[in-house]
C-alpha cells in the first residue's frame, strides 16, 4: 500500500521547488524548475511532474499540498506590485506623513472620506459622495483597492460599507484594514492594507495557477499556504490576505532548518536569487517580531518571524563604481535576469547582442544589459503613463539591448518604473554569471556569462587601469564581494539580536579589520557562538567562505536547496483572535470577533469576551484547515488603581488555536 505523502511547493524568484514528504521517512524525493513569472503554473507543473517521476508514485498517494513563496517578499523589496487606490475614512491628509505611509503610497491615488469611529466603537457619520464621484475613473486606473477606517478595529462597519460599494461598481479586489490586524495605529494599518492590496493579484495568480494544475493532474486534496510566522493557512485565506505571506518563504526555511538540522540554536541564512534572509533560532523556535515585519523598508502590522531580509542574492545586480582611483563593486538590491539564464531562455538573441558590443571599439554605458517583458497579462499593465506605455510597447518577449532601447536620459527612469511594476526584467551581470565562469555553477549558458564578464572587465577605474586583470579575476572579485556583503548582513542581524544594532558592519573599521584578519598592534576578531545554517540552492558554493569569514561552524543540510518546501509541509495551522473590553460611563463594551455588545457588569463582559475569543479562534483554525485544533487563552488587563479602587482602561482577551492540517484520506 502506498503511504500518504505530503507535497511541498516553494515558488521563489528564480526556482520553484517541490518535495514529496512522508511523516515517517522524511524527504522521499525533490525537484526544481525555473519559476515562470508570465505563467506560474508552468514552473509549478515542471517541479511537481519532476518530483512525481523521481518518486515513481501515483498522484493518489498525495494527501496534502502546502505552498510557501518569496514572491510577496521579493515584490516589496524590489518595490513591485500592482497599482492600488487607498480610501481613508475619518483620517486627514496629514496622517499620510506618519509611519512611512506617504512613501509607500508614491503616485498611487488616495481618497479621504468623512466617517470613522472612536475608541469605543461610536461612529461619525460616513459620507460616500466623494467615493461615488471618483469610482468610475479610479476603477480604470488601479488593479485593487485598500480601505482603512479610523478605529476600524473597534467597529469595521464603515470599512465594510465602502468595500461593498467599491466591489459593486468596480468589481476589483478590496482589502479592509480590520481584516489584517486588530492593533491600533491607523496609518500603519493603512500602510499594511495598501501593501496587501498591491499583492492581491500576484498571490491570487500563484494560488490559482497551483490549484488549476493540481486539479488538471487529479490531485484533489486540501491546499495550505505558509504564513509569515511559519504557521499554515488555507489557500482561500491567503488569497484574501496575501500580506500575511510576506516572509512566507523565509518562515518556511526556518521551520525546514529546524527539521533538517535538529538544532535548537543556530543562525539561519537563506540565500535565494533575489534576497538573503537571516534569522536566529533560539530554543528550537524562531522569535516573532512583536512590532511587525519589516520588508522593503516598511514596518507592517503583520506578525512574522524576526527575519532580516536583504536585497542580496545570486541574481543580484552587479554595480561597478569606477569613479575612484580603485573601482568598487556592490551587489543588489535589484534582481537581474542573469545573462547566463537569459541566454539559456533566448539563445542567440542575447549572445549576438553581447558579441556585437564586445567587438565595438569603445564601451557603451549600457553594454551588457538588456530588457525583456516578464509576460504578465495585459490587464496588469493598466494605468501606465503615455511615456511608460510607449517604452513598454517597444519591449517584447525577446530581450532587447538597453543601448538600442534607451534614446534619451529620461527614458532610464521610465524603464525603472516598468521594472518596479513587475512588467519588465532587466538582464545583466550577476554573481550567478561569475559562478558559471569559475566553474562552480553550470545549469545555464556559460558563454553568455563569459561575454558579460569580458564586457564588464573593459571598464577602467579612476587611474585609467582595467578594473580586473582577467575575466576570471573579475568573477572572483564578484564572488568575494558577495561573501563580504553576506557576512555583513548576517553580522548585522546577529548584532540586532544582541541589542548592538548601532554597530554598522558595513562602515565599522573594527569590523572591517576583523573580517579581513588584518594584522596590527591591536588585534580584532569576531565570531558567532552557534552554527551558521546555510540554505538555498547555491548555499554549498557560497556559505563555506561566509562561515569562514565569520569564524562560524558551517552547517549546510543535504536538503538545503529545498528547505522552504520541507518547511511548508511540516508546519501547523495556528490562528489568533483578540477581543477587547473597554468602559465608558460605567458601561462595559465588548468589541472584536463579532458585533459590539454592551454590559453593565464587568465580569459578564469579561466572560462574553473570553468565550467569543476562544470560539472564534477555534472556528478560524478549522476554517484554515486544522484537523482537531486546541485553544489557549491569555488575558491582558490594564486597570490602574485610582483612589483605592481599580479602574478598567482596556482588557484584551487573546485566544490562540492550533493543530495539524486536515489531510485527504483516500
Amino acid at each position: 500500500m502506498t503511504p500518504h505523502l505530503l507535497l511541498g511547493i516553494d515558488t521563489g524568484g528564480t526556482y520553484t521547488d517541490a518535495v514529496l514528504f512522508s511523516e515517517t521517512k522524511g524527504v522521499v524525493a525533490k525537484a526544481k524548475a525555473l519559476t515562470t513569472r508570465h505563467d506560474l503554473a508552468e514552473g509549478v507543473s515542471g517541479a511537481v511532474e519532476a518530483v512525481l517521476a523521481k518518486a515513481d508514485v501515483p498522484v493518489s498517494a498525495i494527501s496534502l499540498v502546502s505552498l510557501s513563496t518569496t514572491l510577496a517578499t521579493n515584490a516589496l523589496v524590489e518595490g513591485q506590485g500592482g497599482r492600488a487606490g487607498l480610501i481613508m475614512i475619518g483620517f486627514a491628509p496629514d496622517d499620510l506623513k506618519r509611519d512611512g505611509l506617504q512613501d509607500a503610497l508614491g503616485s498611487d491615488p488616495v481618497l479621504f472620506l468623512p466617517g470613522g469611529h472612536n475608541v469605543h466603537g461610536g461612529e461619525t457619520t460616513l459620507d460616500m459622495r466623494a467615493l461615488d464621484e471618483a469610482l468610475p475613473a479610479l476603477g480604470s486606473q488601479v488593479s485593487s483597492f485598500a480601505v482603512a477606517g479610523y478605529f476600524a478595529v473597534r467597529n469595521p462597519d464603515h470599512e465594510k460599507r465602502v468595500r461593498d460599494r467599491i466591489r459593486e461598481v468596480s468589481h476589483l479586489p478590496v482589502t479592509c484594514s480590520h481584516e489584517l490586524s486588530s492593533k491600533l495605529g491607523g496609518p500603519r494599518r493603512a500602510l499594511t492594507t495598501l501593501l496587501n492590496a498591491r499583492l492581491v493579484s500576484m498571490i491570487d495568480r500563484l494560488i490559482g495557477s497551483c490549484e488549476d494544475f493540481l486539479k488538471a493532474r487529479g490531485i484533489d486534496v486540501p491546499m495550505m499556504v505558509v504564513r509569515g510566522d511559519g504557521a499554515l493557512i488555507s489557500a482561500a485565506e491567503a488569497r484574501l490576505r496575501p500580506i500575511e505571506t510576506i516572509l512566507s518563504g523565509p518562515a518556511a526555511s526556518l521551520v525546514g532548518a529546524r527539521y533538517l538540522t535538529g538544532f535548537d540554536s543556530a543562525v539561519v541564512s537563506d540565500i535565494g536569487g533575489t534576497t538573503t534572509d537571516v534569522a536566529v533560532l533560539e530554543k528550537g523556535r524562531p522569535r516573532l517580531d512583536a512590532d511587525g515585519a519589516v520588508v522593503g523598508g516598511f514596518r507592517t502590522m503583520v506578525e512574522a518571524v524576526a527575519m532580516r531580509t536583504y536585497g542580496l542574492g545570486g541574481d543580484s545586480e552587479v554595480k561597478i563604481n569606477d569613479r575612484g582611483l580603485k573601482a568598487r563593486l556592490d551587489l543588489g538590491p535589484r534582481r537581474f535576469l542573469p545573462l547566463s539564464l537569459a541566454a539559456a531562455l533566448h539563445g542567440d538573441a542575447v549572445l549576438s547582442v553581447l558579441q556585437k558590443q564586445l567587438r565595438a571599439p569603445h564601451a557603451g554605458r549600457h553594454d551588457g544589459r538588456l530588457a525583456v517583458r516578464t509576460g504578465l497579462p495585459d490587464h496588469l499593465a493598466s494605468g501606465l503613463q503615455p511615456q511608460e506605455q510607449a517604452l513598454y510597447d517597444r519591449i517584447g518577449m525577446i530581450p532587447v539591448a538597453l543601448a538600442d532601447l534607451l534614446v534619451t536620459t529620461s527614458q532610464r527612469a521610465t524603464l525603472d518604473r516598468l521594472v518596479a511594476r513587475g512588467l519588465v526584467h532587466l538582464c545583466g551581470l550577476t554573481p550567478s554569471d561569475a559562478m558559471h565562469v569559475l566553474g562552480r555553477q553550470a545549469q545555464w549558458n556559460g558563454e553568455a556569462a563569459r561575454l558579460g564578464l569580458e564586457i564588464a572587465a573593459r571598464t577602467k577605474d579612476g587611474s585609467g587601469q582595467p578594473i580586473a586583470a582577467s575575466v576570471a579575476a573579475l568573477a572572483q572579485m564578484i564572488v568575494d564581494r558577495l561573501t563580504r556583503q553576506s557576512s555583513e548582513a548576517i553580522l548585522q542581524a546577529c548584532l540586532n539580536e544582541d541589542g548592538a544594532g548601532a554597530i554598522d558592519p558595513a562602515v565599522s573599521l573594527s569590523v572591517d579589520r576583523a573580517l579581513k584578519r588584518e594584522p596590527g598592534i591591536v588585534r580584532f576578531s569576531l565570531g558567532i557562538d552557534r552554527p551558521l545554517v546555510g540554505l538555498g540552492a547555491s548555499a554549498p558554493v557560497y556559505y563555506p567562505a561566509i562561515a569562514e569569514m565569520l569564524s562560524a561552524e558551517p552547517a549546510i543540510p543535504a536538503e538545503a536547496d529545498v528547505a522552504n518546501a520541507v518547511g511548508a509541509v511540516v508546519g501547523q495551522v495556528r490562528t489568533t483572535v483578540t477581543v477587547f473590553v473597554t468602559t465608558e460611563e460605567g458601561i462595559f463594551i465588548v468589541n472584536g470577533a463579532g458585533a459590539s455588545e454592551r454590559f453593565v457588569d464587568q465580569q459578564e463582559a469579561f466572560g462574553v469576551a473570553r468565550r467569543r475569543a476562544k470560539t472564534m479562534a477555534l472556528e478560524s483554525a478549522r476554517a484554515n484547515g486544522a484537523e482537531d485544533p486546541a485553544a489557549t487563552l491569555r488575558e491582558e488587563i490594564d486597570a490602574p488603581e485610582v483612589e483605592g479602587s481599580r479602574k478598567l482602561i482596556e482588557a484584551r482577551f487573546i485566544a490562540s488555536a492550533s493543530g495539524r492540517p486536515r489531510i485527504a484520506h483516500g
